[in-house]
């Protein structure tokens, strides 16, 4: 895909679902990095977690949206866990745009 593109594609996202996807894929590329940092296979990590390895590898590889206690179970034998923090704590940290008003709790607006 050209970055043309990738740019038309990202347009179609309303501010809050985009920044929902960015923190997903910081969430998932965290535990990517730290399985491969302390070397640990997907195979190893199924067997630390007991979560089993093809749902692992669609995790890493973007697939379906895990459930939380599958997400915990895997970070758990790398030394994480998740945090429940302010949505303006969160996205300044990693760079995101803040919704001009909270979003949780609102409908999502359709798009045209």
């Amino acid at each position: 895909m050209t970055e043309e593109n990738s740019m038309a594609r990202t347009e179609f996202f309303i501010p809050e679902i985009k920044n929902e996807c960015d923190m997903r894929a910081a969430l998932i590329g965290e535990l990517v990095k730290t399985r491969k940092e302390r070397g640990i296979s997907r195979e190893r990590l199924e067997q630390l977690s007991g979560v089993r390895q093809p749902v692992i590898a669609r995790m890493e590889n973007g697939g379906p949206s895990p459930q939380i206690d599958t997400v915990l179970k895997v970070l758990a034998p790398l030394g994480k866990t998740l945090a429940v923090v302010s949505v303006e704590q969160t996205e300044a940290a990693a760079g995101l745009e803040a919704p001009a008003e909270p979003y949780l709790g609102q409908q999502v607006p359709e798009l045209a």
